[in-house]
C-alpha cells in the first residue's frame, strides 16, 4: 500500500463516542428535547372518577391533542401515565406493571386529592398513594381537577422535559437500544 491510511479500532467504541457527540450538540440536542415535550401519548388506565374529566380534556372543547398529548391504549406504545384519582390495592398493581412496560423516558401525573393523599378514602385499608407505587413527576390537586388543570399540567410537564434536557440515564437508554438493534441484525 502506498500513501494510503489505515485506520484500525474498535468499531462499537466509536459508534458511541460519535453518537454522544451528536446528541449533546445544539441542533440534535434540541430536536431530542422538543420530540420528547410534544409526544406525550398517556395510556388510557382509568382508576376512578377522575377519568370523565380526562375524558372532557381530551374531547374537542379543551383538545389537549393541541398540545403534543395523544391517548393510546396499549402501554408499549406510551411514555406517560395519568394517575385518575383513587388507587386501591389492586389497581396499584396493575399501575406498576403498566408503568414497567410503557417506553422510556416515561413520566407520571397523579390527578386528583385521592391519587395524591387517598381523598375521601384517606383512612380506608385498600387505598395507596401513587408515589408509594411510582414516581410521580407532576400533582393536580382537586376533586375532581378540571381539565384545565389537567392541561396546565401538561404544559408544565412539556417545561421541566425542556429544561431537564437530555441526561446521561437517556444517553444510556439510546446506547441499550442500539445494542439491542445490533443483536437483532446479528441474528437475521
Amino acid at each position: 500500500m502506498e500513501g494510503g491510511l489505515v485506520f484500525i479500532g474498535d468499531l462499537d467504541l466509536t459508534t458511541r463516542k460519535v453518537l454522544r457527540w451528536l446528541i449533546e450538540r445544539k441542533p440534535i440536542k434540541d430536536i431530542v428535547e422538543w420530540a420528547n415535550a410534544f409526544s406525550l401519548w398517556p395510556v388510557h388506565l382509568m382508576t376512578s372518577c377522575c377519568g370523565v374529566e380526562l375524558g372532557a380534556a381530551y374531547a374537542p372543547r379543551f383538545d389537549l391533542e393541541r398540545y403534543g398529548s395523544l391517548p393510546f391504549v396499549s402501554p408499549r406504545q406510551t411514555n406517560l401515565i395519568i394517575i385518575e384519582g383513587t388507587l386501591t390495592r389492586k389497581m396499584a398493581r396493575v399501575a406498576r406493571i403498566t408503568w414497567e412496560q410503557m417506553a422510556d423516558p416515561k413520566f407520571v401525573i397523579a390527578m386528583g386529592a385521592c391519587a395524591i393523599d387517598g381523598g375521601l378514602f384517606w383512612n380506608s385499608y385498600n387505598v395507596v398513594r401513587a408515589n408509594e407505587v411510582i414516581p410521580v413527576d407532576i400533582y393536580i390537586p382537586g376533586c375532581p381537577p378540571r381539565p384545565e388543570a389537567l392541561a396546565r399540567a401538561i404544559l408544565m410537564l412539556q417545561q421541566r422535559i425542556k429544561s431537564r434536557g437530555i441526561t446521561r440515564h437517556d444517553l444510556e437508554l439510546i446506547e441499550k437500544n442500539l445494542k439491542i438493534e445490533r443483536v437483532e441484525l446479528a441474528r437475521e
